[in-house]
């Protein structure tokens, strides 16, 4: 008797598609959950692609984190995108199709640019939850706690912290997961991640500002209260994207009684807890190479009067651009009317664009 082939929930399947994706980062395919899904039932963990067991288990005994987890999952990708907007690698990759088997080779290598996926996806996620803790979005934490030190004159602790260590605890549980498990790829590759998602939680800890708003008779701003919150997401993308710049390349060799990364060139001194690390070096981008994990420069828009990484010299990688027109409607003219509204009129305005050949 034939039998007939069992069909897998749709939940199922994308997860089983995502089992050959770099494992400490596939739980990023939470961005393409459609918003219409509300995780507040364990079975809804199923539909979540790119978990491992342990994140699964995370899911089921933490649904109202999940929400939060997702909204991490897309923060990454928006930042990343917009951090690199003006380079060669532009982490384009990192918007891989849900039904993709996996990543491109540049995030699926031990590359600097995996190596900057994995720390602002290590601090977008803790990131993400201490702020969800502030605005009351979950109800398992609170605000941060009031810090021990006297304020000076004029000002007095107050407000709601971003609960930053909830944050950092609950984040590290859910990213660090995959790298943890026994089949997590190479030891290599494997330090080279972990090492990177701890220098994202740290970027995160060095964010952490005074944050103060007035109060006092007519604005005079007599008395400040203040609490500790955190830098944008963005502003922590771009410290990292220094490091990124500067990141170190690394061997996985015997110390002592056990492997570790030791920088390639410097071996005298062991890795710097600040500092990126990767252990293959990258293709230049310029050209596709599907091999390679480079979707290429051909087509980008680039500056044609800008002297840094998005020039058209650097962009085009000496190919060349072509000019094209594009036609800008905006507003004009305004006027504020008394009292209160600003009428404006349209204007249109031709510009040159360039894109490289």
């Amino acid at each position: 008797m034939r039998k007939t082939p069992r069909v897998l929930p749709l939940g199922v399947l994308t997860v089983l598609l995502f089992s050959q994706v770099c494992s400490g980062i596939k739980w990023l395919a939470l961005s393409h959950t459609p918003a219409s899904l509300h995780i507040n039932q364990t079975q809804h963990c199923k539909q979540l692609a790119g978990l491992v067991s342990s994140q699964a288990q995370l899911c089921r005994s933490n649904l109202e984190l999940m929400q939060t987890i997702i909204q991490a999952a897309r923060e990454v990708k928006k930042t990343c995108q917009k951090t690199f907007g003006d380079m060669r690698w532009n982490c384009s990759s990192i918007e891989i199709p849900v039904d993709s088997p996996k990543y491109k080779p540049d995030l699926d290598r031990g590359t600097r640019e995996s190596a900057f996926v994995y720390a602002l996806s290590a601090a977008a996620i803790s990131h993400t939850i201490a702020r969800a803790c502030t605005s009351g979005d979950l109800r398992l934490c609170s605000c941060g706690p009031i810090p021990g030190e006297i304020p000076e004159p004029g000002y007095r602790w107050g407000g709601c912290a971003d609960n930053l260590h909830y944050g950092l605890v609950m984040g590290s549980k859910f990213s660090d997961a995959p790298m943890k498990m026994k089949k997590a790829g190479s030891h290599a590759n494997k330090l080279m991640h972990l090492h990177n998602s701890e220098v994202g939680r740290q970027a995160l800890r060095d964010a952490v500002v005074m944050k103060c708003k007035c109060h006092g008779v007519s604005g005079s701003c007599s008395i400040r209260t203040c609490w500790r919150g955190l830098l944008d997401l963005r502003d922590i993308a771009m410290d990292l994207k220094t490091k990124y710049l500067s990141a170190t390349k690394v061997v996985h060799r015997p110390m002592g009684t056990r492997k570790q990364l030791v920088p390639k060139d410097i071996d005298i001194r062991p890795v710097r807890e600040n500092e990126l690390v990767y252990l293959q070096s990258s293709p230049d981008f310029c050209a596709k190479n599907d091999k390679m994990g480079s979707v290429g420069t051909q087509d980008r828009q680039c500056n044609k009067t800008s002297v840094g990484s998005d020039s058209c010299d650097l962009m085009c990688c000496g190919r060349g651009y072509n000019p094209y027109s594009e036609k800008l409607v905006e507003r004009c003219h305004c006027k504020y009317h008394w009292c209160c509204y600003v009428t404006c009129k349209k204007c249109e305005r031709v510009v040159e664009r360039y894109v490289c050949k």
